[in-house]
């Protein structure tokens, strides 16, 4: 993350807009710019590229929280949402579609900091964890479609598992490829002969 954070405020109350990017300045080095229209919030977030969302909500509903949510792009960058009533279901709602902080009780100065902090490395983390999840069911799915292709070779050739792999891997280097490129030729190939 870079030293100056760019802050994206969704706040339709011009006032109160007005004192989260003074408490913001006041808070650190950040760039903030203030949405009070959120018609298309997700094309204009999209445009100024933020580092962090922050929304704030008085009185908020389940639909426009999660409308909220998921249109300042909890999966690109932190979301920070400061409501002043929630219950456990609008908790839940915001935290399943992706916010990284959820703050009860309005938006204090001296909260401010530490919460768009805690937001951002929480993101990070989640972030992390969604790749190193999509690596892992990627690997596991290559694992199953090599299974299959050795099993393919095996049944064709009649030669045990250790051979098949090997026939596998001297494909995939002889045609430059992923062996689970190859994998996923043959067991295609088979598929379409069958």
């Amino acid at each position: 993350m870079k030293d100056k954070l760019s802050v994206v405020i969704v706040e339709k109350n011009r006032e109160r807009g007005i004192l989260i990017e003074e408490s913001l300045r006041v808070a650190g080095d950040f760039e903030v710019t203030v949405v009070a229209e959120t018609n298309d919030l997700a094309g204009k977030i999209k445009d100024l590229k933020p580092d962090v969302v922050l929304v704030d909500i008085e009185n908020p509903s389940r639909d426009t929280l999660e409308e909220l949510a998921l249109a300042s792009g909890p999966l690109e960058r932190p979301v920070a949402m400061f409501v002043d009533t929630s219950d456990e279901g609008l908790t839940r709602a915001a935290i399943e579609a992706g916010v990284s902080a959820y703050v009860v009780d309005g938006l204090k100065s001296d909260r401010l900091k530490p919460i768009l902090d805690a937001a951002v490395t929480r993101f990070n983390m989640f972030q992390r964890m969604r790749v190193e999840l999509e690596t892992t069911k990627r690997a596991l799915e290559e694992r199953k479609l090599i299974d299959r292709a050795k099993g393919i070779i095996m049944k064709a050739r009649k030669v045990d598992e250790d051979e098949a792999y090997a026939i596998l891997r001297k494909a995939a280097m002889d045609q430059n490829k992923r062996v689970a490129d190859v994998a996923q030729a043959l067991v295609t190939t088979a598929g379409l002969l069958s």
